[in-house]
């Protein structure tokens, strides 16, 4: 039974440590209160999760309160100058609801689960030399707090950090007995150049349903405005004087509000920060940094618990793949990679561009999104997965082309959302198609739309999208092959689905026909000459006929309503 010390117990630390667990490693969790201390604590975050983390807690069965969690259905969203809320405004469904449970309720709950299925709990504020000592003891030290000394153990990296100071001033505010808002549950996100951004939405706290308020203040602001501070109640009255001022019409609806409970208030400033994930300690040995250890962001995207959930996820997928390995340093360097190009790096980006204003095609994109439902979709999906923001969200020719396909989404005879979800009830195998760009780069996406198509000849197709930022890749290539990813494979699958310099980096390939990479490891894999491609509505159907394949086997990755699953035997046969 291998041993994995987890040094912090937030939403990354818990979920890994209680993942862990459950695939039978033996695991000491560390933190520094009991589970009673934690519930009855001060807030520590305002995590509004979204359905694509969320996803990552219900693979565990740890979805406690779906069944009375308030259920977030979208987002509201308005930009205007200090003295009046006026001009962009605007707010669209997400595909999936949100929801955000304190972590203290969270948290201490899974605490709990944690020792109940056997887990080891320390409880005690970890220092440099209990980190010495578990690296001793254990195969696999991750750190997941930036509290304290273990924080300053990971090294800043500079190229990814262009921040040495706080960017936004921070405070949060639960509270009840505001009057509800019409329709249904939102994230009401209220945007001031120059002063900060307002957001509240509804929660489940130690008391039961309740509001969140976040307030984020420019630095020298009006905003900036919480040093005099000192009681909760001072607290909440600051907060409402903020809104009086800002927001009269929140501030009406918010007048009577009352804080949940003594420690429902939280202030503070940080500097958003990525370190380096490997720490060698005095002895010489390693530790892995995880979630905010790691990759700090500012709160403005509400990303903090999201990108907690991911790494947490990350982390698990690589150490059960390791198998019986040695945690080396580079394995350590290589999980960290993975989540870096798999998901940090683009909340990372998104959040460090809202923090600096928007640029002028973001500002159209955003009063365009007013009169384009479909682009407002998109804006407010990129909360739940800001991997999908992108390359629209950063390049002028990108967020044009992206407007004008949303435009002509919206003369379509059926809700394209939903016609996406029927057509989601087809389960399906998942594949990443490569090619060799003319330019001789190695090009890959994930892609489901594969079928055989004749035996005489042997012909295949597959339909990447018009729009996709490598199809003129692939249809300018002599070659692509289909790789069919086996169940251990579903890493390959997001890395390749998602915009990156190098989709291959860290992935083992082989060179096919015309250079063409093959993925290892592969179910099935068919090099294929590219005989045809037809436009065919918002896809290009490209048909190849197979010259070489092979087929080793195996258990297949199996793709149904947006989610991955493991293909078996129906039990009645």
């Amino acid at each position: 039974m291998r041993s994995i010390a987890v040094i912090g117990a937030g939403q990354s630390g818990t979920q890994l440590a209680l993942g862990l667990l459950e695939k039978g490693y033996d695991v000491t969790l560390v933190t520094d209160r009991e589970p009673d201390q934690v519930r009855t604590g001060p807030v520590m975050s305002s995590q509004c999760m979204f359905d694509t983390a969320l996803r990552t807690e219900r693979a565990l069965g740890l979805d406690d309160w779906q069944g009375i969690c308030p259920q977030i259905s979208g987002i509201s969203l308005s930009i205007g100058a200090e003295e009046s809320n006026t001009g962009v405004q605007w707010s669209a469904p997400l595909d999936a609801p949100a929801q955000s449970v304190d972590q203290r309720v969270k948290c201490a709950a899974w605490l709990e689960r944690y020792e109940q299925a056997g887990g080891k709990l320390v409880v005690r504020a970890a220092t440099l030399a209990d980190l010495e000592e578990y690296a001793r003891t254990h195969e696999l030290v991750v750190v997941a707090t930036g509290k304290g000394e273990l924080g300053r153990i990971f090294p800043r990296d500079s190229e990814r950090s262009p921040y040495d100071r706080p960017r936004r001033v921070l405070a949060l505010t639960y509270v009840t007995g505001a009057q509800q808002r019409p329709g249904d549950p939102v994230v009401d996100l209220r945007v001031l150049p120059g002063v900060g951004e307002y957001f509240t939405f509804p929660a489940l706290t130690v008391s039961g349903p309740c509001e969140i308020m976040v307030f984020e203040g420019v630095p020298g602001g009006p905003m900036d405005c919480w040093d005099g501070v000192r009681t909760p109640e001072e607290h909440l009255t600051r907060s409402l004087e903020i809104l009086k001022h800002f927001f009269p019409d929140e501030y009406e609806r918010c007048r009577d509000a009352r804080l949940t409970d003594d420690n429902a208030v939280l202030r503070g400033r940080l500097t958003p920060t990525v370190r380096r994930p490997v720490a060698q300690l005095p002895s010489g040995r390693h530790v892995l940094g995880l979630a905010d250890a790691v990759v700090l962001c500012d709160p403005v995207t509400g990303q903090g618990s999201n990108n907690a959930a991911q790494a947490a996820e990350h982390y698990l997928d690589s150490i059960l793949r390791h198998g019986a390995e040695n945690f080396t340093p580079t394995w350590m360097q290589r999980t960290f990679d993975g989540y870096w190009r798999g998901w940090a790096q683009w909340s990372v980006a998104w959040t460090n561009g809202l923090l600096e204003g928007f640029r002028p095609h973001q500002r159209s994109l955003l009063t365009e999104a007013a009169e384009v439902p479909g682009a407002a979709r998109a804006l407010v999906n990129g909360f739940d997965d800001p991997r999908t923001l992108y390359p629209w969200w950063s390049e002028p020719a990108e967020a044009e082309r992206m407007l004008a396909e949303k435009r002509a989404v919206g003369d379509a005879s059926f809700d394209v959302r939903d016609l996406r979800r029927a057509f989601g009830q087809y389960a399906t195998g998942v594949t990443v198609v490569t090619a060799r760009g003319a330019d001789g780069r190695k090009v890959g996406m994930t892609a489901n739309s594969f079928t055989s198509v004749s035996l005489d000849p042997p012909l295949v197709l597959w339909c990447p999208g018009k729009n996709a930022p490598s199809t003129p890749d692939f249809t300018s290539a002599s070659h692509f092959a289909i790789n069919i990813l086996a169940a251990d494979q579903h890493h390959l699958s997001r890395q390749f689905a998602t915009p990156a310099e190098d989709k291959f980096a860290g992935a083992p390939v082989d060179d096919g026909i015309a250079g063409t990479p093959v993925l290892e490891g592969a179910v099935a894999r068919f090099q294929c000459r590219t005989v045809q491609c037809l436009d065919v509505g918002d896809h290009i159907v490209m048909i190849g006929e197979v010259e070489q394949y092979d087929a080793p086997g195996g258990e297949p990755l199996v793709f149904h309503s947006g989610l991955y699953h493991l293909a078996a035997k129906h039990p009645d046969l």
